[in-house]
């Protein structure tokens, strides 16, 4: 396979290799367990603590099913964190640090705690307080790219607890096979040229935002390039007034994308879409929809992630720069470690 020469770390192989990560997720935390002691009954609600690439899993989980889950992306812990709370702890590269107050704080507070990560410090901290950990394979890639594994092990972990019904486990494992990243290629390599030079706005149902805001991380990280997420019908109670501006932006410079469920989505929202499709066009912005495939939600759900990382690798090499480089990001941590 023919490597592309912005793509420094062969970015492409790694998307193509993406269905093979829920394997390796699942078999790092099959046998990841708090002590059976532990709760009298199902916890009240589950915390889990995450940034960036790492907070993913618990984004799709929220979007997945309607737990009392929490996905958290700061110090310390949210004020749903209670005696009765589960607090899972997400760090791919064991290092980020607001993770690591996180896991901190519920050790400080003796509440259950279970960490996933491929080792740095929250794996040294893991072991050292006796927590269960789920040390996951390092695929020498960036967070938001192993994102397979680390949802495969914090369902797995999940279901060790009986948290999850039966049978999802198997369920993520099927699309081993039934995801076709090579096919969801070409598309997201049209977008990239129609997002090219322009700010792109990602739309989603309510029920998906978080797969919009997965959109925009990986646009923001891999073609360096800022983008607008939001969802319906929210938007429609504010946003489409701000395309009637001119002034601000030219509305050519912009490029609205729609993530779409036909199936799933109330026919009042379709019918939201459609209108605002009209409207907004009608301003002299292009709205186009995607239409999400897959025959379950799961399905649908990595298929979009999918073809958002397809994008905005198409993007970045249509900038001429390399996708997996975030050196803002890693100049922000080195001036935080000076403090």
């Amino acid at each position: 396979m023919k490597r592309e020469e912005s793509d420094k770390s062969n970015m492409k192989k790694i998307i193509l290799d993406f269905p093979k990560q829920f394997r390796s997720g699942i078999e790092a935390a099959k046998n990841v367990f708090l002590k059976s002691s532990t709760f009298s009954r199902p916890p009240e609600n589950i915390i889990v603590c995450g940034m960036g690439g790492s907070g993913i899993p618990a984004d799709i989980l929220v979007t997945l099913r309607p737990l009392d889950i929490f996905p958290y992306k700061s110090y310390h812990l949210p004020l749903q964190a209670g005696n009765e709370s589960l607090i899972i702890c997400i760090s791919y590269s064991g290092d980020t640090e607001e993770t690591l107050s996180s896991f901190q704080t519920a050790i400080d507070r003796k509440l259950p705690v279970i960490a996933i990560t491929t080792g740095g410090k929250l794996g040294e901290l893991a072991r050292k307080y006796h927590a269960p950990l789920a040390k996951i394979p390092e695929l020498e890639t960036l967070p938001r790219l192993a994102l397979g594994e680390m949802f495969a092990a914090l369902v797995q972990i999940l279901q060790n607890h009986n948290l999850l019904e039966e049978g999802i486990v198997k369920e993520i494992l099927k699309h081993e096979t039934s995801l076709k990243p090579r096919e969801l290629e070409p598309l997201g390599k049209k977008l990239a040229g129609k997002f090219f030079k322009k700010i792109p706005i990602i739309y989603t149902s309510r029920s998906f935002r978080e797969i919009g805001l997965i959109w925009k991380n990986c646009l923001n990280e891999s073609a360096k390039i800022l983008t607008i997420v939001n969802y319906f019908p929210e938007s429609d109670h504010n946003e489409i007034v701000g395309f009637s501006n001119k002034v601000q932006i030219e509305n050519k410079k912009l490029h609205v994308v729609i993530l779409r469920d036909k199936k799933e989505s109330h026919p009042r929202i379709l019918k939201q879409m459609e209108i605002f499709k009209d409207l907004v066009e009608a301003e002299g912005t292009k709205v186009e929809f995607i239409d999400m495939k897959g025959k379950t939600i799961l399905e649908k759900i990595f298929s979009s992630v999918i073809l958002g990382f397809w994008t905005a690798y198409w993007l970045a090499l249509k900038y001429k720069i390399d996708p997996s480089t975030r050196k803002p990001i890693e100049k922000l941590k080195l001036r935080l470690e000076k403090k």
